[in-house]
C-alpha cells in the first residue's frame, strides 16, 4: 500500500520508511504537516502516520486538511509529548489511533494488513430481494456478502470463515430473534449484529430483547443505504482500531 509517513524528525521518517518498504509497502516521506497535506493533494496515499506535535501546523490541524481532500482517509497520530487536549482533539476530528513512540510495528503491519482486506458481512434473510440489493452494492465499498436463509445455520456460516457482522433481518413470526442472539453469543459474545425489521412497533419486543443480548444497532425499513454503509464502515473503524490499542 502507498503509506504517508509524516514527521519532522527526518531520522524517524527514515527509519518508519524502511521498515514499510521491507514489508511490501510504498512508503512516502514528508517532513512537516504542510508538506503532507501536499502530498495528499499530489496522489491519495491509503493510509497516513503522522507526528502530533511539529514545527509549523501540527498533525491535528494537518490531519483536517488531508480530510478535506481525501474525507475518508485514515490517519493515525503519533504521540510522544501531546497535550491531553491535543489527543482528544485529534480523535474528535477522526483520527484511527493515536500510537505512543517508539511505535509498535507488529501491531502496525496486522493493521496494514487488515486494511485493504475485503470483509465479509453476512446476511440473515429468507427473502433474496434485500440480499441481492447488498450483493449489487456492498463489493463497491470493498465488502463481500453472504447470506444464510435459515437461522440454525448461522453459527456453521460463522465457523467457516470470519464475518465482519451479521446482518439479522427481522420479520413477523419468522426469525426468533431471542434465540439467534444467544447461540451467536454464546460462542461469539462481541460478534457485531445489526437488527433489520420494517415491523418496528410489531417487533418491539424482539428488538427490546435484542437490545439487552447485546446488538450493535437496529435499522428500520425503510432506510438509506448509506445508514447501512455508515453502520458497517463504523464496525469497520472500530476493529482496526482495537488492534492499535496498546500501540
Amino acid at each position: 500500500m502507498k503509506i504517508l509517513v509524516v514527521d519532522d524528525d527526518r531520522l524517524i521518517v527514515k527509519t518508519t520508511c524502511d521498515i514499510l518498504k521491507i514489508k511490501g509497502h510504498e512508503p512516502i516521506a514528508a517532513y512537516s504537516g504542510e508538506e503532507g497535506v501536499e502530498k495528499v493533494k499530489s496522489g491519495q496515499p491509503d493510509c497516513v502516520f503522522m507526528d502530533i506535535k511539529m514545527t509549523g501546523i501540527n498533525g491535528v490541524e494537518a490531519m483536517k486538511r488531508m480530510q478535506e481532500i481525501v474525507p475518508d482517509l485514515p490517519v493515525l497520530l503519533v504521540s510522544a509529548y501531546a497535550t491531553e487536549e491535543l489527543v482528544a482533539e485529534a480523535k474528535n476530528a477522526g483520527a484511527y489511533a493515536i500510537m505512543s513512540k517508539p511505535l509498535n510495528f507488529p501491531r502496525i503491519l496486522s493493521f496494514l494488513s487488515l486494511l485493504r482486506k475485503e470483509e465479509i458481512i453476512l446476511v440473515v434473510d429468507d427473502e433474496p430481494i434485500f440480499y441481492q440489493n447488498l450483493k449489487d452494492v456492498l463489493p463497491l465499498r470493498g465488502f463481500q456478502v453472504e447470506m444464510v436463509s435459515e437461522p440454525r445455520y448461522v453459527l456453521g456460516h460463522l465457523e467457516n470463515t470470519y464475518k465482519l457482522a451479521i446482518i439479522l433481518v427481522v420479520k413477523m413470526g419468522v426469525v426468533n430473534v431471542t434465540e439467534v442472539l444467544k447461540e451467536v453469543r454464546a460462542k461469539y459474545p462481541s460478534k457485531p449484529v445489526v437488527l433489520v425489521t420494517g415491523y418496528p412497533r410489531e417487533m418491539g419486543d424482539a428488538i427490546d430483547k435484542g437490545c439487552r443480548l447485546g446488538i450493535y444497532t437496529c435499522l428500520y425499513k425503510p432506510f438509506a443505504m448509506d445508514d447501512l454503509f455508515g453502520v458497517i464502515e463504523d464496525i469497520r473503524i472500530k476493529k482496526l482500531q482495537g488492534l492499535l490499542v496498546s500501540a
